[in-house]
């Protein structure tokens, strides 16, 4: 039986109170651990090359969309959120993983910069 794809939230997060924000975060892992969620990024360095960027960005996994959107809906997790009380604004998708054919490279691509033969 093949393998369901996994759930991500991919959060991007401007905190305006960072004590409301730390309530929060203390608050969420209980949800996050009922539902099989697991940090992949939180915080840490970042470079924004395209669009607008936030100041910190959070993805959590879980072992499927369906979790993931679970988790979301729970009161649980909605008992952490309303902690922040306005204290930070956010991006958030829940989003289904790929599970399908990655792309096969045939010959190693070119090393930008490097002078052709």
């Amino acid at each position: 039986m093949p393998e369901m794809a996994k759930g991500y939230w991919i959060v991007r997060v401007d905190v305006s109170d960072a004590e409301a924000y730390k309530a929060y975060a203390a608050a969420n892992g209980a949800a996050f651990a009922r539902f099989g969620g697991r940090f992949l990024v939180r915080g840490g360095a970042f470079e924004a090359v395209a669009g607008q960027a936030r100041a910190r960005n959070v993805i959590v996994e879980f072992p499927s969309y369906e979790d993931a959107l679970a988790c979301w809906h729970s009161d649980l997790y909605q008992s952490a959120r309303a902690l922040q009380k306005g204290g930070a604004e956010a991006d958030i998708l829940v989003i289904e993983g790929y599970d399908g054919p990655q792309p096969v490279v045939s010959e190693p691509a070119p090393t930008p910069g490097a002078a052709s033969e």
